[in-house]
């Protein structure tokens, strides 16, 4: 949703306002209510223990969910033609993801906290550039939050500094990789 908002405002003169509601609100529907409720009945099936889901043997209907879910973004609601940054902003999203799960099936952690934080910070990053924005504020700002986030994952004892690191480099290498399409 961050990205989106972020990517919206700032280009802000193509789209118009009901367009914006639409694709804000397709992208809340797909990426954080159908989550949640999934969340809600996996939890009641006992399928998984806590929000936190430790065990990565939990992990992987979740994140198999979320891929599906970011193929439907991806291929009907933001499209390539209309959309593209924000279209390969998702498509990292998914391939992130896919590491994520792939990670997830040979029993390794990876912390989908800093995986979230890295490719957003990338997008936003390249974003500025794209735009030429010149705006030095939103980096160093995203760059400082995913230090935050890494310092509150350790102290919180949700992950070792090996997972975090599995996750910065998931979150950001296949946002590099499809920085290069639409930069």
């Amino acid at each position: 949703m961050y990205a989106a908002l972020f990517y919206l405002y700032y280009k802000g003169d193509v789209f118009s306002i009901n367009e914006k509601y639409f694709v804000l609100f397709q992208i809340l529907i797909i990426t954080f209510i159908v989550p949640i409720l999934f969340f809600f009945l996996l939890k009641s099936t006992g399928n998984v223990k806590s929000v936190m889901i430790p065990d990565t043997s939990q992990r992987i209907v979740p994140l198999t969910l979320l891929c599906f879910l970011l193929i439907l973004l991806v291929k009907r609601s933001i499209v390539i033609s209309r959309y593209p940054e924000l279209h390969f902003f998702f498509l990292g999203g998914l391939f992130s993801t896919i590491f994520a799960l792939i990670y997830s099936i040979f029993k390794v952690k990876a912390s989908l906290h800093m995986m979230a934080i890295s490719g957003f910070a990338v997008f936003v990053i390249g974003l500025n550039m794209h735009l030429q924005l010149y705006n030095a504020y939103w980096p160093a700002f995203l760059i400082l939050l995913t230090g935050i986030v890494a310092s509150s994952r350790l102290e919180m004892n949700a992950h070792t500094f090996k997972e975090l690191t599995i996750g910065l480099f998931v979150g950001i290498i296949p946002q590099l990789l499809f920085l290069y399409l639409w930069l």
